[in-house]
């Protein structure tokens, strides 16, 4: 059922219309991290000071070349930037092939699965600006889960993973907001949504994974009140490229 707010959205489910602008969203979110990713690698101390090294390089080998040594610097920018596109390219492409191959069929014909559209009214016409999809786990998921993650690290909320009821669990993922309609509370309104399936379907607990660069969603997950529980950086790229990008998976949770 639609909910209303006061900023005008509802909230209501996916249909097979919604299927172009929620790739289209769904695109947009994932590849408008790259630029926060690489730049937050870059300002690194161990990735400037690569840069520096670098750069000197080029200015000797090239005979006091100021190009020489603009020309090197670039280059070893331009790879930091290749390796974070890869990595939200290859978690996009993987997705596309997977569960948004078929939303319909992915989480609509599951009752333990959901995903919903945000709309609002824009001179008389209905438009989707938001997203968000959950999926119900077992307990065992997510012990293979832990398993699959290379060099894991686990926090202190751990403790809080082991207080989730008979151990199903709601994963949240997909939750993109349009740039235009961000800092309108709709990410909260889209939140309390996968919130309040969850504990519809008795899912003792919310998780999600984002990743280091995604600050915004960071910070309102954590007013939301989830907790971060572990992080990795098992991205499924090329194990370099992970390192050279520096981005970590956080795992975030809330009990319900």
């Amino acid at each position: 059922m639609a909910q209303k707010n006061n900023f005008q959205f509802s909230i209501r489910e996916y249909r097979p219309s919604d299927q172009h602008v929620v790739m289209s969203l769904f695109k947009d979110g994932i590849f408008e991290h790259v630029y926060p990713a690489f730049f937050k690698a870059m300002s690194h101390p161990d990735h400037i000071g690569v840069a520096l090294s670098i750069s000197m390089a080029g200015y000797v080998l090239g005979g006091s070349s100021y190009f020489q040594a603009l020309l090197f610097g670039t280059a070893w920018a331009g790879l930091i930037y290749y390796c974070c596109h890869d990595i939200y390219e290859g978690y996009m492409m993987r997705r596309q092939s997977a569960d948004m191959a078929d939303i319909q069929a992915s989480y609509l014909e599951n009752p333990d699965n959901g995903f919903w559209v945000a709309e609002t009214d824009i001179n008389g016409q209905s438009k989707v600006v938001g997203m968000v999809g959950v999926t119900g786990k077992s307990g065992e998921e997510e012990g293979k889960r832990f398993e699959d993650w290379n060099g894991g690290v686990t926090g202190g909320g751990s403790e809080l993973a082991q207080d989730a009821g008979d151990g199903s669990y709601g994963e949240m993922c997909h939750m993109v907001v349009a740039f235009s309609w961000r800092r309108k509370n709709l990410g909260s309104q889209l939140t309390r949504k996968a919130l309040d399936f969850c504990k519809e379907r008795g899912f003792g607990r919310l998780i999600l994974d984002v990743s280091s660069p995604q600050t915004a969603a960071i910070s309102l997950f954590e007013k939301a009140g989830f907790v971060q529980t572990s992080s990795h950086r098992n991205t499924h790229a090329n194990r370099w490229f992970s390192n050279l990008a520096r981005i970590n998976v956080m795992r975030m949770e809330k009990l319900i």
